[in-house]
């Protein structure tokens, strides 16, 4: 088995327009995502390693802020997870696979986290 590397952006929080209730649409919601890419490791990280052998972790976020097309509703946080996904497959050649988990907060009561969990594998 190859070696691989994970990136991880974890608890980055961004508002969506999501939902498919009347009191969801037409409003962004937050919500609490979490990104790990994984890519195949170099052969060695020494002390000079340049960033071209990784990946930024700046890509992880902005495909989760940025990159999610403004005024766009996505009914699913389904669509939402898969839109990251494939931001980051054409991002970078070198992704792999792509695990998005998110978690809706404007539902959840008492501190339960309600959300989904994500994972593409590059085809």
């Amino acid at each position: 088995m190859a070696d691989s590397l994970f990136l991880e952006v974890a608890d980055f929080e961004q508002n969506v327009l999501t939902g498919i209730y009347s009191e969801e649409t037409g409003k962004p919601q937050p919500l609490r995502i979490s990104i790990s890419v994984r890519l195949k490791a170099a052969d060695r990280y020494a002390p000079d390693t340049p960033l071209t052998a990784s990946k930024n972790y700046m890509d992880l976020k902005f495909a989760a802020g940025e990159a999610l097309p403004p005024g766009v509703h996505f009914k699913l946080i389904e669509a939402v997870a898969d839109h990251i996904c494939e931001t980051l497959f054409v991002q970078d050649e070198r992704v792999q696979a792509v695990t998005v988990k998110i978690i809706k907060l404007a539902i959840a009561e008492k501190d339960e986290k309600i959300g989904i969990t994500l994972h593409r594998e590059r085809r």
